[in-house]
C-alpha cells in the first residue's frame, strides 16, 4: 500500500508538504502542488483518513502511543489503555493504538498522514527522544509520564517519588531498619524509563534520611530471577526486615522464595509494594501497597486532551499523591 512518505519521497518534498497539499492547511507553491499531484496520481495513492483533511473536519481519532518494550508488565500497561479507550468513547471518540517502537518517527508519519486529531504518550523516558517533536507537532498531546525536562509538555502520572519514599517511610515507622527494593527490569532503568527512575529517587532519598540500610536490585520478571534476588538479599543484608517491590510479576515469586529460604511474612519479613490494588489483594497475604492509579491517569489524560481540542488550558503537571493501603504483609519490626 503506497504510504504518504513514499508520495512525499518521489515529490521530493516532505510528508507535511504532501499533507498540507492534501488539506491546504498551509499555502505551497503552486509548481510543489502540481508536483505533490503528480506523483498521487502516478502512485496511485488514497489518502484515507488524508479524507478528513481535505473535508477540513476532525477524525474524532486518538492516538495512543505505548511501544510495547521489553520489561513492560503488558496487563499492567493494559489497564491504561483501557481507561483512555473507555473516556474517549465517552467523548466520541476512537483510539488508535500504536504498539512498535519507531520514536520520532512514528509519532512523524501517523501526524502527517492526518490519521489522529491528538495524541497520548506513554512509556516516557527521562531523555525522551520524542519530546522535542511533540513540543512542535500542531497536534495536542499529553504524556502519562514525566521526562526530565517537562517544560512545554502536558504531562500527568503517580507520583513515584513520593510513592518510593512513602514505602521505605511505612516500614521506618514500623522499626525496620534494613530495607531494600526490588525493582524492574534491568532493561527499564537501562534506557531511563522515567517512573522506574523516580522510585529508586525516592526509595534512596528516603532511607538516606531516616539513615536505614538499603539496597536497590533491578528484577527480570520470572520466578528464577525472584529466587536468585532474594538469594542475593539475604547474603548481602543479613539483617534485612523489609522490602518494597516495584516489579508486579515477581511479587508473588518474590514472596515464595523468602518463605522457601526461612522467611514469614510479616513476622520475619514486612513486604510493600507499588502495584494494582487487584494484584495486592489477591496475594495469599495480602500486600500492603501504593495504587498505581491507572484509571484516574487514563481518564484524566483524555480529558485533557478534549480540553485542549476545544481551545481550554490545561495544567502543565499533574502528580497524583501516592494512597497507600496498609494490609498483612507488614508488621511492627520484632527484635531478634
Amino acid at each position: 500500500m503506497v504510504k504518504i512518505t513514499d508520495v512525499a519521497r518521489h515529490a521530493g518534498v516532505s510528508p507535511s508538504t504532501v499533507s498540507y497539499a492534501l488539506s491546504g492547511k498551509r499555502p505551497i507553491s503552486e509548481e510543489t502542488r502540481r508536483r505533490v499531484e503528480e506523483s498521487i496520481r502516478l502512485l496511485g495513492y488514497r489518502p484515507h483518513a488524508g479524507a478528513r483533511a481535505l473535508a477540513g473536519s476532525k477524525s474524532n481519532v486518538l492516538a495512543l502511543v505505548m511501544p510495547l518494550r521489553a520489561g513492560i508488565d503488558v496487563p499492567v500497561v493494559m489497564r491504561f489503555v483501557a481507561s483512555v479507550v473507555t473516556t474517549a468513547r465517552r467523548h466520541d471518540h476512537d483510539v488508535l493504538l500504536l504498539t512498535q517502537e519507531e520514536g520520532e518517527e512514528g509519532l512523524r508519519r501517523v501526524v502527517d498522514t492526518a490519521l489522529v486529531d491528538a495524541l497520548i504518550v506513554m512509556d516516557v523516558q527521562l531523555d525522551d527522544p520524542r519530546v522535542p517533536l511533540l513540543r512542535d507537532l500542531d497536534r495536542p498531546s499529553v504524556l502519562i509520564g514525566f521526562p526530565a525536562d517537562s517544560a512545554g509538555l502536558t504531562c500527568i502520572d503517580l507520583d513515584f517519588t513520593a510513592a518510593g519514599e512513602a514505602c521505605v517511610e511505612h516500614l521506618a515507622r514500623l522499626g525496620h531498619r534494613a530495607v531494600a527494593l526490588v525493582g524492574s527490569p534491568p532493561e527499564v532503568y537501562v534506557r531511563q524509563t522515567a517512573f522506574a527512575h523516580r522510585v529508586v529517587r525516592g526509595f534512596t532519598a528516603a532511607a538516606a534520611r531516616g539513615r536505614l540500610s538499603s539496597a536497590v536490585h533491578p528484577c527480570e520478571a520470572s520466578p528464577a530471577a525472584a529466587r536468585a534476588v532474594a538469594e542475593q538479599l539475604l547474603r548481602e543484608q543479613p539483617a534485612l526486615t523489609g522490602v518494597v517491590v516495584h516489579n508486579e510479576a515477581i511479587l508473588e515469586p518474590l514472596i515464595d522464595a523468602f518463605a522457601q529460604l526461612g522467611l514469614r511474612v510479616p513476622a520475619d519479613l514486612s513486604v510493600t509494594a507499588i502495584c494494582p490494588d487487584e494484584v495486592a489483594e489477591s496475594l495469599p497475604v495480602p500486600v500492603t501497597s501504593i495504587a498505581l492509579p491507572s484509571t484516574e491517569v487514563g481518564a484524566r489524560a483524555v480529558e485533557s486532551l478534549m480540553r485542549k481540542l476545544e481551545g481550554k488550558p490545561v495544567p502543565e503537571s499533574t502528580l497524583l499523591p501516592p494512597s497507600m493501603t496498609e494490609r498483612a504483609s507488614t508488621a511492627r519490626r520484632t527484635p531478634a
